[in-house]
């Protein structure tokens, strides 16, 4: 799906409502993650991947051909370019809690992942022939990335 435009102060126009609906959603995802609440979020993600796609595939078309937007009037230009500084400092601040999601979680994975190879690493003795006897034998996998 793409933006189709008559003129460049509409394809401006659907620009703008495209970035006010991204700069939304990722003000609602700050808020979920902001409050410990990620969990929040996972019904909305393939809105907000959808919409971001569009934005990527129509910002490259606008920066291929920005014969696209030339013409457009003062006052529009003005919003979206306020809109588009509000979105990249809206998306820094997303991707800064998403990578502190991703820390954190990598972190319990990995706390979780020691205390059960701990739990399993006792041997409670020898057995006949020199062997460990009631190990467990089944191998924990620790990947170090979620």
């Amino acid at each position: 799906m793409s933006l189709s435009a008559a003129c460049a102060d509409d394809r401006a126009a659907q620009l703008l409502t495209l970035t006010e609906r991204l700069c939304e959603r990722l003000s609602a995802e700050l808020t979920a993650f902001e409050a410990r609440r990620p969990h929040e979020v996972a019904p909305t993600i393939a809105e907000t991947q959808d919409l971001a796609n569009l934005y990527r595939r129509e910002s490259a078309r606008v920066k291929a051909n920005p014969e696209l937007l030339r013409g457009m009037s003062e006052s529009l230009r003005a919003r979206l370019l306020a809109t588009i500084e509000r979105f990249d400092e809206l998306l820094g601040r997303h991707n800064r809690a998403l990578e502190a999601a991703r820390t954190i979680t990598e972190g319990l994975v990995q706390a979780i992942a020691r205390e059960v190879a701990e739990a399993r690493a006792n041997p409670t003795g020898y057995g006949h022939g020199g062997q460990a006897a009631g190990t467990d034998m089944r191998a924990v996998t620790l990947n170090r990335t979620a």
